[in-house]
């Protein structure tokens, strides 16, 4: 687990250092900036670059949770990865075989996406099925973290947060357990990061002020959206 969270620190430090200016400028929607009347460099810089980091690490440690919740299935009950496509984990417990997707949160598709998840399930049961010793098989909706209070979904179940942590292990109280190892390695890496992040948000701003600031210090807005969302010239 430490291990795991010491990788995805490496990962986001990384990022931080390899970030340019130009890459977060145009990732970014500078509609939503300006209509937050954000009008100094600092701010402005400041915002893109957190939104752009906080998308990339809500995405990095999504994967990471997905790593922890298999790892403890395969420690748990022999847990493995399904060779059915859209399907993360397979197990069989007290007679019945589990096919089980993970997800980082609750809300992480909309209806085409939970439908393509049901179908996924469907198949994996079809195949499941040619092996006649198979009677009863789970379809699981895993959620990282989160609440869902209502889980039988008819064709799965959808467990979120505690309940899915305690489904994997047996441990009702997991979920609050794996967030200690991961607060003490953020301890021992944030001074560093925080320095870098210091140094990034200094040089951005300077960058910035140079390209779409005038003498006076306002911001171009027009030339900013200009070079997010202009034509490209011939």
């Amino acid at each position: 687990m430490a291990e795991k969270v010491e990788e995805f620190h490496d990962w986001r430090f990384k990022k931080l250092v390899g970030l340019r200016l130009d890459d977060v400028l145009r990732k970014k929607n500078p509609y939503l900036f300006k209509a937050k009347a954000l009008e100094t460099a600092q701010d402005l810089v400041k915002s893109v670059v957190d939104a752009h980091l906080s998308s990339q690490e809500e995405t990095a440690f999504g994967d990471l949770l997905e790593e922890v919740a298999r790892f403890v299935s395969q420690a748990a009950c022999g847990g493995r990865k399904s060779s059915s496509p859209g399907i993360d984990l397979e197990f069989a417990r007290d007679g019945a075989c589990y096919l089980v997707s993970i997800k980082s949160g609750p809300n992480w598709g909309n209806s085409q996406q939970v439908k393509r998840l049901e179908d996924n399930f469907r198949r994996a049961a079809m195949t499941l099925r040619t092996n006649k010793a198979v009677k009863t098989i789970v379809a699981v909706e895993g959620c990282c973290y989160g609440k869902d209070d209502h889980p039988d979904k008819g064709a799965r179940f959808k467990y979120c947060g505690q309940r899915f942590w305690e489904f994997l292990s047996g441990d009702p109280a997991l979920y609050l357990k794996i967030i200690e190892p991961m607060g003490q390695v953020a301890r021992q890496r944030t001074v560093d990061f925080l320095e870098e992040y210091g140094k990034v948000i200094n040089k951005f701003t300077i960058e910035f002020g140079k390209e779409y600031c005038r003498p006076d210090g306002t911001i171009m807005w027009k030339r900013l959206l200009n070079f997010n969302s202009g034509k490209a010239s011939r």
